[in-house]
């Protein structure tokens, strides 16, 4: 008796950036948004399984209006990740780009923190070696005078 076939998890997701307002006479920089989910308690970046028939860019904009309050523009497509679950089974994350727009952050089962990190400091606070290669692919992607 064969076994039942491993079906792919298919998600999607988006590095959230702003430009950080200036302050004190210094100017803003870029900021990368990380969610914090209690579930698994690790940093990420926001994204979720797509839905029957849904659309790999929608799911993306939805994933991240539901778990971090806001609305975004998106843009450049960013690598696709590729990893196993705790169960074994295998996983497939697309990701783009994503200016954030207008929203506000409301605490969730899901979700429970939300911060606005530069760079560096949210390679290092992502739980994953997957999401951190992430942050280079965006500064990558970004023109020269986007942050």
């Amino acid at each position: 008796m064969k076994g039942h076939p491993v079906h792919l998890i298919r998600a999607a997701g988006c590095v959230l950036w702003r430009t950080a307002p200036a302050a004190d006479g210094a100017p803003g920089g870029l900021e990368i948004a990380l969610v914090h989910r209690p579930k698994y308690d690790d940093w990420s970046h926001p994204k979720g399984k797509l839905k029957h028939g849904e659309e790999p860019l929608a799911a993306a904009l939805r994933e991240v209006a539901e778990e971090t309050g806001m609305a975004c523009e998106p843009g450049a497509p960013l690598p696709t990740t590729r990893y196993r679950v705790a169960d074994g089974r295998p996983k497939e994350v697309r990701y783009w780009a994503a200016r954030a727009g207008a929203g506000a952050f409301v605490p969730n089962d899901e979700v429970d923190r939300v911060v606005w990190l530069p760079p560096a400091a949210a390679r290092r606070r992502l739980s994953q070696p997957h999401d951190r290669a992430l942050v280079d692919a965006l500064l990558a992607a970004l023109p020269s005078d986007a942050a």
